[in-house]
C-alpha cells in the first residue's frame, strides 16, 4: 500500500475535525441549524472597542453606512445559511441606554440597527380582532425591554401599560450590557433549561456575547472551544443543543463585503404629494393675548415624523412592537427623502425602545419601531443619536395622557436645551398631537379652542412632518405643510432584499 505524505494525512486529519460535531468542537463552514434543536445564535454587533474597520463612527458611536450595510447584508447570510429559511423564534438585543458610549454618552443603538433586517426577514402571526381572525405581517418582534434592575441611572423606569400589569415586562426584556443581577445568564439559562426548541438570535457586542458564551459554557460543562478573541461582525456563533447528545458550537463566517456608501435600494421608492388636510398655527407675543411661556427655547426648529409603516392589514390592528417590511423601504429611504424637504438637523432623538413595553393580545412587546425609523437616517448623516429616557411616556394604551404630553412639551420646546438647534424627533403617533395641543395652548391668547379629535392621527398616514420653529424671542409657529413625500400604499409588503 503506497503511504500517505504528512502534510495530506494532517490535511484529512483537520477536515474530519472540522466536519464532525460533538462536545467541543467548532465547524467553520457549518449546515444550517435543525429547528428541533435548541439554537442559541449570537450576532456581533460593532461597538466603539470591537468593530470591523470602518463600521462605526469614532464621534457618534453608530454605524456608519458600512456598518448599515453590512448588517444589510448578513441578515440575508443569517436568514438562508444560519436558519436554513426557517422563521427565527425569539430575537433579543442590547438595551441602548445600558452601553453609553463617547464623552457625550450616545446610548449604543447598532444592537438593535444591526439585527433589523433580519427581523424583517422573518414573520409574525397575530390576532386582529375577537372572532380570531390573523394577520401575518413580515416583521418580527425584537425583545429589548429593561428588566427589574437593569435601569440605568437617569433613566426614568417603564410606565405598565395597564394598572393590572406589572411595571416590567416579564418576557420581552433585552440584553444589560452590564448584567445587572446576571439577568443575560438568566435569560439564556431559561431557554436551555425549558428545552425551547428552535432559533434564538441575540445581539449584542462582542464584550456581551462574550461572557455570555463564556458563562453558558461553565454551567452546563459543554466543552467547547469558544473563540479566545473577536473575530469580527462576519461571524455568527451558534450553541446547538440537540434534544439527546452534545451540545456544539458551529462558527458561521459570511464574509459579506459592504459598501462604504449608503446602501442603495433595490428598486426606488413611489413618491406622493403631501395628504394631510394643511394646518398652521402662529403665536407672537403681543398679539391677541398671547404671551411667551417662561423659559421657552429661543431660535430653534423641531420637525416631528412617525414611526414607519406598522399596522398592515385590515383595521390596522397588527401591532408587535416593530414596523413592518414596507416600513424598512420608508426608513432606509428617508436620508434621501429629506434631504430637500428639512433643514440638516444637529441631532436626531427618539423614544427609549427599553423604555416602553405593552401586551397585542398574543405576547409582550418592546416598542422598538419609532428609534429604528430614524436610525439610517441618522447613520448616513452622521449626527448625533440621542434617546429621550428622563421623563415617562406613559401607557402605550393613553397616548393623550396630560401628564405625558406636558412633560413631552417642556423636554423638548423649555429650558434651552435645544435653543439654537435644528431636531428632528421620531416619535409615537398618538402622543405627537398632545404635547403640540399643549404647546399651543401654552401661549394663551384669544383664539378659538383646538377642536375636538384634533389630536386624533390618522392610522394610515405615516408622511406627515409636524414643523414647530421658535424664534429669538420664543414666538412659535406649528404647521403640518411638510412631508416625506413616500407613496405607503405603493411600498412593497416584504423588506427589501441586499
Amino acid at each position: 500500500m503506497r503511504k500517505m505524505p504528512v502534510v495530506m494525512s494532517l490535511l484529512l486529519y483537520l477536515a474530519m475535525v472540522l466536519s464532525v460535531g460533538g462536545c467541543g468542537s467548532a465547524s467553520s463552514s457549518p449546515q444550517p441549524l435543525d429547528a428541533d434543536h435548541t439554537n442559541l445564535i449570537f450576532v456581533v454587533s460593532p461597538d466603539l472597542a470591537y468593530h470591523e474597520s470602518g463600521d462605526v463612527a469614532a464621534d457618534t458611536a453608530n454605524l456608519t453606512s458600512q456598518g448599515l450595510h453590512r448588517s444589510l447584508l448578513l441578515a440575508s447570510y443569517l436568514k438562508q445559511q444560519v436558519l436554513g429559511g426557517g422563521n427565527v423564534t425569539g430575537i433579543y438585543a442590547l438595551e441602548p441606554m445600558t452601553h453609553l458610549q463617547t464623552a457625550y454618552g450616545y446610548p449604543d443603538m447598532a444592537p438593535l440597527g444591526f439585527i433589523q433586517q433580519f427581523a424583517l426577514l422573518n414573520q409574525t402571526t397575530l390576532p386582529i380582532d375577537q372572532n380570531g381572525t390573523t394577520y401575518t405581517g413580515n416583521t418580527y418582534p425584537i425583545k429589548a425591554s429593561y428588566g427589574q434592575g437593569q435601569v440605568p441611572d437617569g433613566v426614568v423606569p417603564p410606565t405598565a401599560p395597564l394598572p393590572i400589569l406589572p411595571r416590567y415586562s416579564p418576557d420581552s426584556t433585552g440584553l444589560d450590557f452590564h448584567n445587572a443581577g446576571a439577568a443575560n445568564e438568566a435569560l439564556a439559562y431559561s431557554i436551555i433549561d425549558n428545552r425551547r426548541t428552535g432559533y434564538f438570535v441575540f445581539s449584542a457586542p462582542w464584550e456581551t456575547v462574550n461572557a455570555l458564551l463564556r458563562s453558558i459554557n461553565t454551567r452546563y460543562g459543554y466543552r467547547l472551544a469558544l473563540p479566545a478573541a473577536y473575530q469580527g461582525s462576519n461571524y455568527i456563533h451558534a450553541i446547538s443543543i440537540p434534544p439527546t447528545g452534545a451540545a456544539r458550537l458551529l462558527t458561521y463566517n459570511s464574509r459579506v463585503k459592504p459598501s462604504s456608501s449608503y446602501p442603495v435600494l433595490p428598486a426606488p421608492v413611489a413618491t406622493v404629494a403631501c395628504t394631510d388636510s394643511p394646518l398652521s398655527y402662529s403665536r407672537v407675543a403681543g398679539q391677541n393675548g398671547v404671551t411667551v411661556p417662561a423659559h421657552m427655547n429661543t431660535n430653534a426648529t423641531v420637525y416631528i415624523v412617525r414611526h414607519a409603516e406598522a399596522h398592515p392589514g385590515p383595521g390596522a390592528r397588527f401591532d408587535n412592537g416593530n414596523y413592518v417590511g414596507a416600513g424598512q423601504w420608508r426608513a432606509l429611504s428617508l436620508a434621501n427623502a429629506l434631504k430637500d424637504k428639512i433643514t440638516r438637523p444637529d441631532m436626531i432623538y427618539s423614544i427609549d425602545p427599553a423604555g416602553t413595553w405593552y401586551p397585542n393580545g398574543a405576547m409582550n412587546v418592546s416598542y422598538i419601531r419609532p428609534s429604528l425609523t430614524v436610525l439610517p437616517y441618522a447613520i448616513a448623516n452622521n449626527l448625533p443619536y440621542h434617546l429621550a429616557s428622563t421623563f415617562s411616556l406613559g401607557s402605550a394604551f393613553t397616548p393623550t395622557d396630560d401628564t405625558v404630553a406636558e412633560a413631552t412639551k417642556d423636554f423638548f420646546f423649555t429650558g434651552g436645551t435645544f435653543s439654537n438647534k435644528t431636531v428632528l424627533v421620531a416619535w409615537e403617533s398618538g402622543h405627537i398631537k398632545p404635547f403640540l395641543k399643549k404647546l399651543i395652548e401654552s401661549y394663551g391668547g384669544n383664539y378659538a379652542a383646538l377642536p375636538d379629535g384634533w389630536t386624533d392621527w390618522l392610522s394610515t398616514d405615516y408622511d406627515t412632518i409636524w414643523t414647530v420653529r421658535l424664534d429669538a424671542q420664543g414666538n412659535l409657529s406649528v404647521d403640518n405643510a411638510n412631508c416625506e413625500g413616500i407613496d405607503s400604499a405603493s411600498l412593497p409588503a416584504a423588506a427589501p432584499l441586499f
